[in-house]
């Protein structure tokens, strides 16, 4: 597959994506198409959709699958305007040279900011009070209500978002220890703890901030609520399928856990019109809020311009750096080349072979650049302006091609 950059470039936003992201898109000054969604289409409507579509920009809700890929052969990157990537099938989008992105940095504040309310709200209880005062019930009680100074927070996952959180819980007099399956430079006090079982025993609070695999589904369950001191709280601003909703729901009705908050759920609703149902739900001592760690206009917006100058990135110029599961190669702009892009399987002899279509060609390579990752190859070269359109096909004739792009 053979595209060049003067081509305007069509953008696809699903999902109320902020309007930051297509300011971005249009800053550079490149021609470019944007079409905007505010829902999540089906799979279906989004193969229809993507006709013609070079960049796919979508939130949580929109599943990218390897049909609905196979059915795009012009999307060269999907935008996931958020932290995680599992709603794309990360294996199909490599095998056809799609990229990935994501915003890891850009709504860590937002969502630590939620955690620690949180743990404020449950501490005291304000959920329940606001819940009686709405009923018309006055209950001013200081039963099992508690301060959050001199307890003990335990973060499970210390990657963007626990670090933040941890030190704003410090900020307040708490101490904050922390499981992660790497070993992780502390920042402020906290420490890191053996394993998962060492904090679950010594934590008055647990934070779960882990992205969905097959390690981290259901690593809370009821083994490990068993193992929480009694009177301790639990709060999932992660993934919906790391806590066991069934088994958390046996452990705050027994009182063994005294309150627990979820921002993410196994099931979600598709949008604002579909009903929620869980399990704990109408529980008086469970704050449940939709998914709203990162919404807030400040994350939003970051994340909008973050994500949307990868994409720009990498289609006008091939930069891959951020991309979730491409070799991370860039390589500054040469005036008066043409840049090519061969994203190709990692096998002996590729190099040489594409070197020498260019030499055949009697023109001159004036800068390339070249990395491998999990059996995937990406290289980036800039020869001179005279470059027959001729080499791309020859190029993407080889054995090893995934995908091949010209950038005049």
């Amino acid at each position: 597959m053979s595209t060049q950059s003067q081509d305007v470039a069509k953008i696809l936003l699903l999902e109320n994506i902020h309007a930051a992201a297509s300011e971005a898109f249009l800053a550079g000054g490149n021609p470019r198409d944007i079409v905007t969604f505010h829902g999540s289409p089906t799979e279906d409507q989004l193969i229809e959709m993507l006709d013609g579509v070079h960049m796919l920009g979508i939130r949580s809700k929109t599943i990218v699958n390897e049909r609905i890929l196979n059915a795009a052969p012009q999307l060269s990157a999907v935008g996931c305007f958020c932290i995680g990537t599992d709603q794309v099938d990360l294996e199909a989008a490599t095998k056809r040279g799609v990229a990935v992105f994501n915003a890891p940095f850009s709504n860590t504040r937002s969502v630590a900011e939620l955690g620690i309310a949180e743990v404020i709200m449950l501490a005291r209880k304000a959920a329940q009070r606001t819940m009686e005062m709405h009923r018309g019930q006055w209950e001013k009680s200081a039963e099992g209500c508690v301060e959050v100074r001199r307890k003990t927070l335990g973060v499970v996952g210390y990657g963007h978002i626990g670090p933040q959180i941890g030190l704003l819980a410090e900020a307040m007099g708490m101490e904050v220890i922390f499981h992660d399956i790497l070993k992780k430079l502390a920042l402020g006090n906290a420490k890191q703890t053996a394993d998962l079982d060492e904090l679950l025993q010594s934590s008055d609070f647990v934070s779960m901030h882990v992205p969905d695999t097959p390690l981290t589904r259901g690593m809370i369950g009821a083994k490990q609520l068993a193992m929480m001191r009694s009177g301790s709280f639990l709060l999932n601003l992660s993934r919906g399928a790391v806590v066991d909703i069934p088994a958390l729901k046996s452990a705050l009705e027994s009182g063994h856990i005294a309150g627990a908050a979820l921002d993410v759920y196994p099931t979600e609703p598709a949008s604002s019109a579909d009903p929620f149902e869980s399990e704990v739900r109408g529980m008086e001592n469970v704050i449940l809020t939709p998914h709203i760690g990162g919404s807030t206009e400040e994350a939003q917006r970051n994340i909008g311009i973050e994500v949307a100058e990868a994409l720009s990135a990498f289609f006008d110029e091939g930069t891959s750096t951020g991309c979730v599961n491409l070799p991370e190669v860039q390589l500054p702009v040469s005036k008066d080349s043409v840049r090519i892009l061969n994203i190709h399987e990692d096998i002996p002899g590729v190099l040489g072979r594409i070197n020498s279509f260019i030499a055949s060609a009697s023109v001159n390579i004036k800068a390339q650049t070249y990395r491998t990752n999990d059996g995937i190859g990406y290289l980036i070269m800039d020869a001179e302006k005279g470059l027959p359109r001729v080499v791309a096909r020859h190029i993407e004739a080889l054995d090893s091609n995934i995908r091949t792009r010209l950038i005049f």
